[in-house]
């Protein structure tokens, strides 16, 4: 398990910045001195701007049967995000999603994909809505497009209609924890971790 800061990738792209990937494949051959390339299999992505939990495998049988449960739908992701406004104190949110190049967007069904989530506000304060999100579904820029179609859009998220500034050119989406049965043991675990400081500082607590 890593934790992402926001900014950075989780594997290369086209803009040769560092990334997750590459980095924890340098990290195990200089921690273990191991010679010629080595195998760390990228299970799950995390947006650029998004920080938060991400987990990667150390071998290829590994790396299959955690993408197995990821079909499955049997690993467990919890996020945070800050909201603008107030939401009521618990919902669901449900609708149909049609990517187009870069941005996802709201459909009528047959139309796109369902998207579904739940989600409980764990706090308000300075008109923001700090909010513990289940994904049911995963699809593209999913929880960013849902609460902006209602009006709520994530701290920082200009891309979705949101008029407040966040540090560092993300906005406030946090993976805080990530449960999935191990591979090899069968033991189920959970990995959480905080997001970034400026996130308390934004939310003014």
């Amino acid at each position: 398990m890593v934790r992402k800061p926001a900014g950075i990738l989780s594997q290369g792209d086209h803009t040769g910045d560092p990334n997750l990937l590459d980095m924890g494949k340098s990290y195990i051959k200089d921690k273990y001195n191991k010679p010629g390339e080595v195998f760390l299999g990228l299970v799950q992505r995390l947006d650029r701007p998004v920080s938060g939990v991400m987990v990667f495998a150390r071998t290829s049988k590994a790396a299959a049967r955690l993408s197995e449960q990821i079909r499955n739908r049997t690993i467990q992701k919890q996020y945070w995000a800050l909201a603008e406004g107030q939401l009521p104190a618990s919902g669901q949110l449900e609708h149909h999603l049609a990517k187009r190049q870069s941005k996802s967007r709201i459909v009528e069904p047959p139309q796109g994909q369902h998207a579904k989530l739940s989600y409980k506000c764990i706090n308000f304060n300075n008109n923001i809505s700090w909010l513990e999100i289940q994904l049911h579904t995963g699809r593209h820029h999913q929880i960013r497009v849902q609460f902006a179609h209602i009006g709520h859009a994530l701290i920082g998220d200009y891309k979705y209609g949101s008029r407040k500034p966040y540090p560092n050119r993300s906005f406030a989406l946090h993976a805080q924890s990530l449960t999935f049965i191990h591979p090899t043991t069968q033991e189920t675990l959970t990995f959480q971790a905080d997001p970034d400081p400026h996130w308390f500082t934004v939310f003014g607590k």
